[in-house]
């Protein structure tokens, strides 16, 4: 497959704009949180928006995988799978802070090939597609050139994420190094790489859901993101990834992590 076919774009566009609905609908209104197994947080805005976004999935393209942060699995044997995470950053959402997005994911044969990071509070939305350059808001936009640590403007959700002494000693590497750093904003800082905005972003503790969507964001924004190995990430991939702008200062990033 060379490129994403229109058809798939397009229904990625239909799947945003119903979850979009949901963002606005709940965003800064009281809602009940709600605390899941693996200690993270939950709201109806998060069930509600999934939901929506599988109901299209099961109506218009039933043999078709799924696989969502809230509502579980089906069918991942399929050629396409689509992968939901409805609100990345719900703490974000129930504090009022615009920077939480929905991600989808479209997986052919196991690899991302299409991907959407929505935040439908400030009605803005990255499309990238094999094939394609990535989109804000339907005009492209490309990382910028960044070739050292020492110029870099590093994004990360939080420095609690790296639970284990060894990663934390790792990621301190290379905070000593960058320019500058900011903190918050989960999926929302990938955008901004795919944007310019930022030059890197480290991460953690994720899942296929967090990660699989900004693939193809980044990819078509001209920027890379592989797990601290290098290694593209699959459904079964590490969870902890490093998104870049610049393959040297990718590269760079890696050397400094250079933790098993």
């Amino acid at each position: 497959m060379d490129a994403v076919p229109a058809e798939l774009v397009a229904f990625a566009h239909r799947l945003a704009d119903a979850a979009g609905e949901i963002q606005r609908r709940w965003f800064r209104r009281p809602v009940a949180v709600d605390t899941k197994a693996d200690s993270s947080p939950v709201t109806i805005a998060d069930r509600e928006a999934e939901a929506v976004m599988r109901e299209l999935i099961e109506r218009h393209r039933p043999g078709d995988g799924l696989l969502g942060e809230e509502h579980g699995r089906a069918r991942l044997e399929a050629e396409w799978v689509w992968v939901l995470d409805p609100i990345d950053g719900t703490k974000s959402f129930v504090c009022g802070r615009p920077l939480f997005a929905t991600l989808i994911a479209l997986l052919h044969q196991g690899r991302p090939v299409l991907g959407v990071i929505e935040q439908g509070i400030l009605g803005e939305r990255w499309i990238g597609a094999r094939g394609r350059p990535t989109l804000l808001n339907g005009r492209p936009c490309r990382t910028r050139p960044c070739p050292t640590l020492e110029a870099a403007m590093l994004g990360c959700t939080s420095p609690q994420m790296f639970a284990e002494p060894a990663e934390r000693a790792a990621f301190e590497r290379v905070l000593g190094r960058v320019r500058q750093a900011i903190w918050g904003g989960d999926a929302y800082g990938a955008g901004l790489v795919a944007l310019g905005g930022l030059d890197l972003v480290i991460e953690a503790d994720l899942e296929a859901y967090d990660v699989l969507p900004l693939v193809p964001v980044i990819e078509g924004a001209g920027g890379i993101l592989t797990d601290w190995q290098g290694r593209p990430p699959g459904l079964q991939s590490d969870q902890r990834m490093v998104i870049a702008g610049d393959r040297r200062v990718h590269r760079a990033a890696l050397a400094a992590l250079a933790v098993a």
